[in-house]
């Protein structure tokens, strides 16, 4: 009798052991498993999960716009003071909708490449009025005068145009003239060819982005989606280049098992940089868990608190020999127009820049960018990227609609967000495709660990109790 109990004892032990042994086995060739699958499922090429949602995305890709409306526009033109704006919106369309084009696959570089079609489809239900709708903005083609053209002689001559033309330092436009373009008049009348449509997206419908050459991950994972080289508008390239611009992903995704520590790049042409950012949470996004990714207030510093923004500091009056912070001369890639880009309302940026403006309120909340992204895929699920388009205008002794300014402003033109969120059917799908397997697959083995060592345990301690009884 005893031996039978002892006997039981020791099996239920070495049972005990055995699934604990399974479980701690599990672990490792459950997580070879998972790497395998999505390592498989990552790569750019025809057939995996990751190749579909790269060519065209399965989510709703939104860009909302707010525009500065000018309140005091003849206050400023003849006395020089603050500019007093009213922001008006949001303003919705639908972006990113095209399948990217010209896909070629490069077998021995393991790269491919493609062209990024550019397209908006306005969204009335998303905004709060139509396209008609009309703004006080600062005069686009007045303000950028003086800076493509600083020669005395050649400002005289633009200055008669302009008078001719009836143009002053503001104007009033559509939202579809301000975003997409218009035909200005005083550009009309310049009397050798050059573009005379203006807007602060033109052109943008119907036009191609790249080429883009990125990285498959067919043989480094760790590379899948990375840009390898960019081929953009004229003289932007060598530009991108020469300043180390180009780094990262297009935000989209990012390859695959993602760490709190590490720092996502992700390149914009429409900024004409890549930018980065910081681990800020967790969040739980539909029932999946995601890491927050932040846009830190160092990715505006000056170039003395970021060299990576020295190509951004283009001259020292302004800047104040490069020790402002919250704005980035884009000028070298926007064919020398005086455009700055910064956060909404300034955020982050120096007291200076915003103090001329009035009616701004800058917060985290509203005007930060981030990204929520799936660590194990690397997937991004939801996103908002947040800019604001400024112009610089500055006083012209030559030319009249500009002559009485006393100050530099960096007018604020609009601000936008640009923002995703996957889907309620495909965030389902995620959670039975990818989280639902690997949390089922991480039960398993915590329960066959957790049963075996208890297991083991209990049993062993009978077995000594046994022992102890039959000494005595």
């Amino acid at each position: 009798m005893g031996c039978n109990r002892n006997c039981g004892l020791i099996t239920g032990a070495v049972i005990g052991a055995v699934l604990a042994v399974l479980g701690g086995i599990l672990m490792p060739v459950g997580d070879m498993l998972i790497q395998k699958t999505i390592k498989k499922e990552a790569v750019l090429e025809e057939g995996t999960i990751a190749f579909k949602n790269w060519v065209k995305t399965g989510t709703e890709v939104y860009r909302q716009f707010w525009i500065f409306d000018v309140q005091n526009p003849e206050e400023v033109a003849v006395n020089s003071s603050r500019i007093k704006v009213k922001q008006k919106g949001p303003y919705t369309y639908r972006v990113r909708y095209l399948a990217k084009a010209n896909i070629t696959q490069d077998p021995e570089t393991h790269t491919v490449s493609f062209l990024q079609p550019n397209g908006a489809i306005f969204e009335p239900s998303l905004s709060v009025g139509t396209e008609n709708d009309t703004f006080t903005v600062l005069n686009l083609a007045v303000a950028a005068a003086p800076h493509l053209y600083p020669n005395s002689f050649i400002q005289g001559v633009l200055n008669s145009l302009i008078k001719k033309s009836k143009s002053s330092m503001f104007q009033r436009r559509t939202l579809k003239e301000l975003l997409w373009g218009y035909q200005d008049p005083f550009l009309n009348l310049v009397p050798y060819p050059i573009s005379t449509t203006v807007g602060v997206f033109y052109p943008y419908n119907n036009t191609l982005d790249g080429v883009y050459k990125v990285y498959n991950g067919k043989d480094d994972i760790s590379k899948v989606a990375i840009i390898d080289t960019y081929k953009g508008k004229k003289n932007l390239s060598y530009w991108l280049s020469y300043c180390d611009l180009i780094n990262g992903t297009d935000a989209a995704s990012f390859p695959p098992f993602i760490e709190k520590t590490q720092v996502l790049r992700f390149f914009s042409s429409d900024i004409c940089r890549s930018i980065y950012a910081v681990f800020g949470a967790e969040i739980n996004l539909k029932g999946i868990p995601v890491y927050r990714f932040i846009l830190p207030s160092n990715a505006f510093a000056s170039p003395l608190q970021n060299p990576d923004n020295h190509c951004f500091c283009t001259e020292k009056v302004i800047s104040k020999n490069c020790t402002l912070y919250g704005v980035l001369d884009i000028g070298k890639c926007k064919e020398g127009k005086p455009v700055y880009i910064s956060l909404p309302h300034f955020l982050h940026a120096s007291p200076e820049i915003a103090e001329p403006i009035e009616g701004l309120s800058p917060n985290e909340e509203e005007h930060s960018t981030y990204l929520d992204v799936e660590p194990i895929t690397g997937f991004t699920l939801r996103f908002a990227k947040r800019l604001q388009v400024n112009l610089l205008v500055k006083p012209a002794r030559k030319i009249e609609a500009l002559k009485h300014l006393k100050q530099h402003y960096i007018v604020p033109i609009l601000w936008l967000n640009e923002t995703a969120t996957i889907g309620d059917e495909k965030a389902k799908m995620f959670r039975h495709q990818v989280t639902g397997k690997i949390n089922l697959l991480g039960l398993v083995e915590i329960i066959l660990l957790s049963v075996g060592v208890g297991m083991f345990i209990v049993f062993m301690i009978s077995y000594c109790a046994c022992r102890s009884k039959r000494v005595n």
